[in-house]
């Protein structure tokens, strides 16, 4: 995870120059010109903690070594701040953007409102919907193929907030006007062929302007496919064309579709996801790949059980996790089984299915409360779902953890990732560094066979750390972090503890490590989160990745940074790791 220090989880790389004066007036964040669609702003920073810090002429609440954070409201376009300590002075600039569209005068569409804005396909009898943002009194209609859509104005508009806001306790929604916001839709026609770019049409005072949409429109064929088989080793299916919509279980390398869908540089395929094109080969074929699934098989592998499905195609699958099953679902595939072979083993008490007219669900009881991870791939046409046995553990108070192979991941490196700084510019993952090689010394005490992901400087992306805990296969993982906030965030007063989890196997060890360590070393708890982060994400193991206290905190930055106070929370976490698993196994 690389994030800027006013930016928590978006996997990005920044490198902020810090604002110094000659002598010790320091600001670690922003930075002297900084550019922001948030209504607010923290400034982290520190001085010799004699005498006042002014900020715009006001004195601002420092703590015990001098640091500080206040934040200010931020009106539209330049906020100037002016940093005063003794004869000391620093300026910064923020630039506040204002994301709402613009209401045009005149006869004019808003820049970048009419929609399609990329290339899409879509199959005969889909809804196609188009948008626009115009004068209020106008009207607007699109012409696309031989059809002409009338466009109606819009009452109001409700505005979601991001998804960071949930970090900040700001994520309500805003319902406002929709003056000058048009839409309108229309069903797909039933020819296949390309539609070409919609053409806008704006009426006003009597006067009329056309107006071509960025992206065409094209009728995918319903009797001639387009075959996707997924080239990457786990194809990232989602839940819509882009980034920004939620991810579905991974498509094993193989898996086979046909395409129902274009947008960009996006394909839907037949089951509901959509994938990255550069993520599958496309090819023609005759029919849609469709399976049928009979005899099951399962074997024991070291740490694994193996369930075999034996299938005519590589099928699309999800799956779902409850506290004590899994359910594997395998999509476009007809259940003609009878007969399977599961022997009683380590981790599976039975199997359950249930067929269904386009797909059929594999229900697995499990022996234990406690799922150790999971992993999906092909062999041929068979897809096989492995299921981690549990620890075995050895018995030894004195080493509770024998047998346990746990992965550290100290998050961020390297002078290109830094990762969250405190008010000094203390980098966070200089103490992520730290801490992992403690929490790793407390591990291995305590019987544990440890791997760290990172021991020096090394640059890693997320990815490559994902892809070597996957590789070890370890019985859980942990990355070590330490937090920062959006820019609308209260830097003063938010401090703790805080736990992320993705795949439900790991959310009892992340609500127990919180509890821990909030109630051992006495301190506040930030919360636990479901998040989508690339280090909570593998699947072969309950993958946790903790925040344990804000950078930006003035005074929650001096605990952090504390030694002494470092060796404890390392102890307390190898400690909770102990008793988590000694309870589980």
């Amino acid at each position: 995870m690389r994030k800027t220090i006013g930016l928590l989880a978006l996997g990005s790389i920044a490198i902020v120059s810090p604002v110094r004066a000659e002598n010790g007036l320091f600001v670690a964040y922003p930075p002297a010109e900084h550019t922001t669609s948030a209504d607010r702003i923290f400034l982290i920073g520190t001085a010799p903690p004699s005498g006042e810090v002014l900020i715009n002429g006001q004195a601002i609440e420092r703590s015990r070594d001098g640091h500080f954070a206040p934040s200010f409201p931020l009106e539209p376009g330049e906020n100037i701040f002016t940093l005063k300590h003794g004869s000391e002075q620093l300026q910064i600039k923020v630039t506040r953007q204002i994301t709402t569209p613009t209401i045009p005068e005149g006869l004019q569409f808003a820049e970048n409102s009419l929609t399609p804005t990329v290339d899409l396909a879509r199959m005969p009898g889909e809804l196609l919907c188009f948008s626009a943002i115009a004068p209020s009194n106008a009207s607007v209609s699109v012409s696309i193929g031989r059809q002409t859509v009338n466009l109606f104005p819009q009452l109001q508009t409700v505005e979601l907030p991001s998804n960071l806001s949930a970090l900040i306790d700001q994520n309500n929604p805003q319902v406002r006007d929709a003056v000058g916001y048009y839409e309108g839709c229309t069903e797909a026609p039933s020819t296949p062929g390309d539609l070409g770019q919609p053409t806008y049409r704006l009426t006003l005072d009597g006067q009329s302007k056309t107006q071509r949409a960025p992206g065409a429109i094209a009728i995918l064929s319903p009797t001639q496919f387009e075959i996707a088989e997924v080239t990457a080793e786990s194809g990232v299916a989602r839940t819509g064309p882009s980034t920004n919509h939620s991810r579905m279980t991974p498509l094993p390398k193989g898996t086979r579709a046909a395409i129902t869908g274009r947008e960009a540089e996006w394909v839907r395929l037949d089951y509901g996801a959509w994938i990255k094109a550069e993520e599958v080969q496309v090819t023609q074929g005759g029919a849609p790949p469709r399976a049928i699934v009979r005899s099951l098989g399962s074997r024991e592998v070291p740490k694994w059980t193996e369930i075999i499905f034996p299938l005519q195609t590589a099928v699309p699958v999800t799956v779902r996790q409850d506290s004590d099953r899994l359910v594997l679902t395998l999509h476009n595939t007809t259940a003609q089984t009878d007969t399977f072979r599961l022997n009683d083993g380590p981790v599976v008490e039975r199997m359950d299915w249930q067929p269904f007219p386009d797909r059929a669900e594999y229900t697995l009881h499990l022996k234990n409360k406690q799922q150790w991870g999971y992993k999906l791939r092909y062999e041929g046409t068979s897809l096989i779902l492995s299921l981690r046995h549990p620890p075995r553990l050895s018995g030894d108070r004195s080493r509770p953890l024998a047998g346990v192979e746990i992965a550290i991941d100290p998050g961020h490196g390297s002078p290109n990732d830094l990762g969250a700084r405190g008010p000094t510019g203390y980098p966070e993952k200089d103490v992520t560094a730290i801490v992992s090689k403690l929490l790793r010394d407390a591990l291995v005490a305590r019987g544990a066979t440890v791997y760290m992901t990172r021991e020096g400087d090394e640059d890693l992306w997320p990815h490559e750390r994902v892809a070597t805990i996957e590789a070890w296969e370890p019985h859980l993982a942990l990355s070590v972090h330490y937090n920062a906030l959006p820019d609308a965030g209260d830097a003063i007063n938010t401090k703790g503890i805080g736990m992320f989890w993705y795949n439900p196997q790991a959310h009892d060890l992340s609500v127990f490590l919180h509890q821990y360590l909030v109630e051992q070393l006495n301190r506040p708890s930030y919360g636990v989160f479901w998040n989508n982060l690339a280090l909570t994400r593998p699947t072969v193991a309950p993958s946790v990745l903790m925040e344990l206290g804000f950078m930006i905190n003035p005074d929650e930055f001096e605990w952090i940074t504390d030694p002494q106070e470092q060796e404890k929370l390392a102890e307390a976490i190898a400690e909770a790791v102990s008793e988590w698993v000694r309870s589980k196994s």
